[in-house]
């Protein structure tokens, strides 16, 4: 069998069949090369600049890793391997393309501003790369086309560790992501290989063993428990960072603002890369207020938070409810009735400032740690999910987890004579007093 090596910064060398090549060599696989993995974390972290190609290889290799793990484990207790060489192809095959579908800043437009629906949840954007000549050519070729997009629709069918491999709880696009993020944004967090020894397939069903011989791997929770760790950490300080979260929503204002004037649609986005989206909202889009939001965010001018709450632990002061959570998210997350757009043009019109000057920016308040919930097998019984255990660890990860959540509105620092006014008219709006304090002009603090 012809292979090629790949050189990765992460992984090292990752060897791809030639079969797996010709799925790499594909436009479609090759567009990912120009949509940055953290969208704009680079502009907090300046080596953050690493794509969803080399995250789609990584990811498909650590497959490869995961698969070699379960069988040695199976091999080693006198067991059947329960998977042949096709369902092998059919799991690396969709671990390479489980990110074809993602448009540039996608989980922005996705899952925060909620302009599109999810990249995994929009079949007719899925079918559109997956359905192209050589993509499909390659998969019907393999004998796994059908497969594939069981996996890539959350199909878990007959045996559910084909997806879970691919995209569970803990799977190989975390294990990539996790190693690779945190190499790129400088941060010194990784796990142990010492992780794939507990990997390993129960009923059908992926699972990390906590036990052996009858006796309990403390050593197999530690290294579980680093993994929801490291999840938390690259959650506190990169994906929910303050300056990464305000330029992508100063993006996704600029395509909610194109979209509703009918110069963009979804499925323009399909065949662009970052550099290209954001040259043809500031040049191509004939609309001022788009221009205007690229262009800044491009130099770096970003919005100020004028206003901010969010949840709190106990003994601090000043944070709202789950209740209250719940009710902003259905408000201005959820945005049924529009509640988001009329709360800017509100403040906008309030304060005198041009469109696209205001965004209010709220995220989903089902911020869970999925990962908590990832199989565990721990005695005779069947798997059940490691948030079960009530491990104090755990739970405090959950916890802490959750607490990230923010909402906020921010405007230009163009407008900084205006912070105080604003502070005050969204305090009106919104029902609850700023965690940010004006101190004196143009110095803010925050009550956490």
């Amino acid at each position: 069998m012809i292979e090629k090596v790949i050189r990765d910064a992460v992984h090292g060398d990752m060897v791809f069949t030639n079969e797996e090549m010709e799925l790499i060599d594909t436009p479609q696989m090759q567009r990912l090369r120009g949509i940055k993995q953290l969208g704009t974390s680079s502009l907090v972290y300046l080596g953050a600049i690493h794509t969803r190609f080399e995250h789609s290889l990584g990811t498909c290799w650590t497959a490869k890793k995961i698969l070699e793990a379960i069988k040695s484990n199976h091999i080693a207790s006198g067991k059947v391997v329960p998977f042949d060489r096709q369902i092998e192809k059919t799991i690396v095959a969709a671990a390479l393309l489980h990110d074809i579908t993602h448009i540039p800043y996608g989980h922005t437009f996705e899952d925060e501003r909620r302009i599109f629906e999810r990249h995994d949840e929009n079949k007719n954007r899925l079918f559109h790369f997956l359905d192209s000549q050589k993509v499909k050519t390659a998969l019907k070729r393999q004998g796994v086309y059908d497969e594939v997009v069981k996996i890539l629709t959350a199909q878990k069918g007959k045996h559910s560790f084909l997806y879970q491999i691919v995209a569970g709880t803990v799977c190989a696009d975390l294990l990539d992501y996790l190693k690779r993020d945190s190499f790129f944004c400088g941060l010194s967090h990784f796990y142990d290989k010492r992780i794939f020894r507990y990997f390993n397939i129960y009923d059908g069903e992926f699972v990390v063993e906590l036990q052996k011989d009858g006796l309990f791997r403390h050593d197999a929770l530690s290294e579980l428990i680093n993994l929801l760790r490291i999840r938390y950490t690259l959650t506190e300080r990169v994906y929910y960072h303050h300056a990464k979260v305000v330029a992508g929503a100063m993006i996704s204002k600029a395509v909610e603002i194109a979209v509703q004037q009918s110069k963009l649609k979804l499925e323009d986005l399909f065949d662009m890369k970052d550099d290209s989206l954001l040259y043809v909202l500031r040049s191509k889009s004939r609309s001022k207020p788009v221009a205007n939001l690229i262009e800044a965010v491009e130099n770096r001018h970003l919005y100020k938070r004028v206003y901010l709450v969010s949840l709190q632990q106990k003994e601090l002061n000043g944070g709202i409810t789950q209740d209250q959570q719940k009710i902003l998210e259905r408000d201005y997350h959820f945005n049924q009735e529009d509640r988001r757009g009329e709360a800017e043009n509100l403040i906008r019109q309030e304060l005198g400032l041009p469109e696209g000057g205001v965004i209010v920016y709220c995220p989903s308040a089902s911020m869970a740690l999925k990962e908590a919930k990832v199989p565990v097998k721990v005695d005779e019984q069947p798997p059940r999910s490691l948030a079960e255990f009530l491990n104090p660890e755990v739970s405090t990860l959950i916890d802490k987890h959750r607490s990230l959540w923010r909402f906020f509105v921010c405007i230009s620092k163009d407008y900084e004579e205006k912070f105080e006014k604003a502070s005050k008219l969204c305090e009106e709006i919104f029902g609850h007093p700023n965690m940010i304090k004006m101190q004196t002009r143009g110095q803010l603090s925050f009550n956490f």
